[in-house]
């Protein structure tokens, strides 16, 4: 956006509680762009290279980066694309990438042709460009992913004679084996909707469908319900509490405690687990969540970020520029082998190979999902009868009856009544 230096900075001097502002390198006659990048995203290295090397190739463009709290963020974004409100608003936006339907209606510039001719976007992991696009239309540009696999103990599957599993069945049967000798086979608390979905998306079912003009519910399909089976039997296998999530206890806690042999979690939890036992370290390992044949991995849900621009941005050349650079290959991978991500792209796997925790994600990204892309998914999530469901059948209920209820309440707020 256009701003004068001395208020740039005066704006940047006030807001140091909550966000950085980038370098504002450049002599007079730059446009200055502004960028809102999430806290966490990029390290402060990546982030100077970044900035110099793009204004060094677009001379007549300063880069304002500032960095924005997780908390709050919807609200905020919101506001910042009101042209009412906000006329000076950022120019480039990171979101995550379910939240990209929350902003899509008349708010995003279209940026679908740049997608398909400029940056490979039919190219790019499905859990992050999925989210981004809305009837054809692609608004959120995928930048980096994240996903869950098996975090697991070396020794304690040598101890039992195992090796990592390559399809779903062989996991079962590892896990059997681990859960007899004196070790919690695997940590799977009740709740962890996330790891069901997964399990639901490779039996071919999903939490919700779209049908022509509203959205259902879908845990009582035959497809959804073979997931919570296998959930159910894995869940057995280890002494995760039925009525609670991963979070309730953290299950980075229960796995640093030295006798669980299995947790489903990102890789970046085993530096919580080391925190806590440092004794851990070289004994941790990790595999991609398996599928039920061994050609492929299972489905996982795929979280990461998604770059969008604003409708009111007066910058929109400028910001397609920034948009193009940040997820070249050059800088995608880049800013996966500094931060531990997945590159956007399945062929641009290869930089992430050296790390065997993300290999392993990267892995399993190429099956990622998400979750239904609409907007209203998080009031699902606020809710979250999907948990309850799950508790009541790890409890002893009937899975179909239990998912009917469930699915009936995800078609209710999917489909809200407005007046």
């Amino acid at each position: 956006m256009r701003r004068r230096p001395l208020a740039l900075m005066a704006v940047c001097a006030a807001l140091t509680t909550t966000a950085a502002c980038g370098m504002l390198s450049g002599g007079p006659g730059r446009e200055t762009v502004t960028v809102w990048l999430m806290k966490g995203t990029a390290s402060a290295d990546f982030l100077r290279r970044f900035t110099a090397a793009f204004e060094a190739d677009h001379p007549d463009t300063r880069l304002d980066i500032r960095i924005q709290e997780w908390t709050g963020i919807g609200p905020k974004v919101q506001a910042a694309m009101d042209p009412e409100e906000n006329p000076g608003g950022p120019d480039v936006i990171e979101v995550g990438n379910t939240q990209v339907p929350q902003y899509v209606e008349g708010q995003l510039f279209d940026l679908t042709l740049e997608a398909v001719r400029d940056w490979g976007v039919d190219d790019c992991l499905p859990g992050l460009a999925d989210p981004g696009r809305d009837r054809n239309q692609q608004y959120g540009i995928p930048w980096y992913a994240a996903n869950r696999v098996v975090v697991y103990r070396k020794d304690l599957f040598e101890e039992a004679g195992v090796t990592p599993p390559r399809t779903r069945e062989e996991w079962l049967e590892v896990t059997r084996r681990l859960d007899s000798t004196g070790s919690q086979g695997i940590y799977l608390a009740g709740q962890d909707w996330y790891t069901l979905a997964g399990f639901i998306w490779d039996e071919g079912g999903d939490l919700a469908v779209e049908r022509t003009s509203s959205w259902e519910g879908a845990l009582h399909t035959p497809e959804a319900l073979r997931g919570m089976e296998f959930y159910r039997q894995l869940h057995a296998l280890g002494e995760g509490p039925a009525d609670a999530d991963e979070e309730h206890p953290p299950q980075a806690g229960v796995f640093a405690e030295g006798r669980t042999a299995q947790i489903i979690a990102v890789p970046g939890v085993v530096q919580t687990v080391l925190a806590e036992n440092p004794g851990l370290k070289d004994k941790i390992g990790y595999f991609p969540v398996p599928g039920k044949d061994a050609d492929r991995p299972g489905a996982v849900f795929t979280g990461g970020s998604d770059l969008i621009v604003p409708r009111n941005t007066d910058q929109a050349g400028r910001a397609i520029d920034v948009i193009g650079a940040l997820v070249s290959e050059k800088w995608a991978t880049d800013l996966a082998r500094t931060m531990n991500y997945v590159p956007n792209k399945e062929k641009l796997a290869g930089a992430v190979a050296d790390n065997p925790g993300v290999a392993a994600m990267a892995e399993g990204a190429a099956q990622g999902r998400a979750t239904p892309s609409t907007p209203e998914w998080a009031e699902v999530e606020a809710d979250n009868p999907i948990k309850r469901y799950m508790t009541a059948v790890l409890e002893g209920g009937d899975a179909r009856r239990e998912a009917e209820k469930a699915s009936e309440h995800i078609t209710e707020v999917l489909n809200p009544v407005y007046g």
